[in-house]
Parts: structure tokens; sequence; C-alpha cells
């Protein structure tokens, strides 16, 4: 098995960075509209226009036809809020990386396979918390999961953030990232709440976010 390189981000890394975040986020997608389909409005809402098609029309496939375009419908708005997402990341933070991340108590590193970029990870200061850094934009290429990519992001901040004198590390992922969710736990991260994103969409779909937190020792700077 090849061996994993992390190291500091370079300038020349952006577009790489780019297309793992693009391509990372852009799996998201189809379990988020599975999500979507499994919410008790999401179904009530289908049955109700299937019931009343069926009643009206008195036939099959009109109100299949209806139920199809509503699918079709609630899928391209997921896909539109997944492109609006990264478009706005690309804008803000991922557009000058060095200018954002690399910076005190900041840092944004890649890992390297065979001289190729296939992952990335970044942590900075958690305004929340003081006494934490926050870990951001962890992505692997999917040619590389399951090879210790992830691990060794992980391993990379929670070493950055100790030999800083922080007392955790914290994170947020979301309801359908389960993968990540078991990478988080199986590396030591312990749940420590649950919310739901303040829009509309969010609330009405239940997308819940889960925060995580990694303790590394008790003489840090504390909250």
């Amino acid at each position: 098995m090849a061996s994993v390189e992390v190291r500091r981000y370079r300038d020349d890394d952006a577009e790489a960075v780019k297309e793992i975040f693009t391509m990372g986020m852009s799996e998201h997608i189809p379990s988020s509209f599975m999500h979507i389909l499994k919410q008790p409005p999401t179904q009530m809402v289908l049955m109700c226009v299937f019931c009343a098609l069926m009643t009206s029309s008195k036939s099959f496939l009109f109100p299949i036809l209806a139920v199809t375009l509503l699918l079709a419908g609630a899928r391209q708005f997921v896909v539109y809020i997944f492109n609006k997402y990264i478009d706005t990341s690309l804008k803000q933070d991922l557009k000058d990386i060095s200018e954002t991340y690399m910076q005190k108590d900041s840092c944004f590193w890649v890992a390297e396979v065979d001289g190729r970029v296939v992952g990335m990870v970044a942590c900075l200061p958690n305004d929340n918390a003081p006494a934490c850094l926050e870990l951001k934009r962890m992505s692997v290429h999917r040619s590389h999961r399951g090879m210790g990519v992830a691990k060794a992001l992980c391993r990379t901040v929670a070493d950055f953030t100790h030999d800083r004198g922080y007392a955790a590390v914290v994170l947020h992922t979301s309801v359908v990232q389960t993968d990540a969710q078991k990478l988080y736990e199986h590396m030591g991260y312990e749940k420590t709440r649950e919310f739901v994103l303040p829009e509309l969409a969010a609330k009405i779909t239940n997308f819940t976010l889960f925060e995580y937190r990694l303790d590394l020792h008790k003489d840090g700077k504390s909250d």
C-alpha cells in the first residue's frame, strides 16, 4: 500500500483542493435526497397529492406522473442547495486558502499519495469555544478512501491543536454523513450536541447537524 504524506498547503494545490471539495460535497446529494424522502412531512405531502389526484382523476397514471414530477423537483432543489453551498465556499474561505487558513493557530493541509493530492483538512480557532480549534474542510478523494488518509489528516489536526496548547478539537458534520461520523467516533471524538439549521427548509426536512469534540488534555486553555 502506498504511503500517505500529509503536508501544509501550497498555492499550487488550489485546483486539486477545489476539485476534491466539489466532488466530496456533490457525493452527499443522493443521501440528502433520501433523507428528505424519509421525513414524515414529505411522505404526507406525497400521499395527499396522490390521493387527491387519484380521487379527482380516477386514474392511476396522472397521480403517478404528478408524484414523479414532485420527486424530480425535490431532487433538483437538493442539487441547487448543494451547488449554492459549493459555490459560496469556493468564493469565500476556499478562494484564498493561504490568507484564510495559513495564519496563527490556523492551518490547511493536503494529503499526498504517490505525488497526487488526494485529501484535505483545515483547522482554525472556534469563536464559540476559545479553548478549541475547529476541524473543517475534511475530504478525501473517493479513489483513496479506506487507505488511512482521513485518519492521518485527523491526527495531524489533533497534533497541531495539542502543540498550540488548546484543550480540544471540535467539528460539525451532518446527519447524512454517516461514514464521517464513524470515522470521528473511531478517532475518539464524542458527540456533544445536535441541532437543526435555522433555515426553513432545514427545519421542515429535519436536516440535523452534529457537533463532535476531541478532548486532548486538561491543562490547555479553558473556555
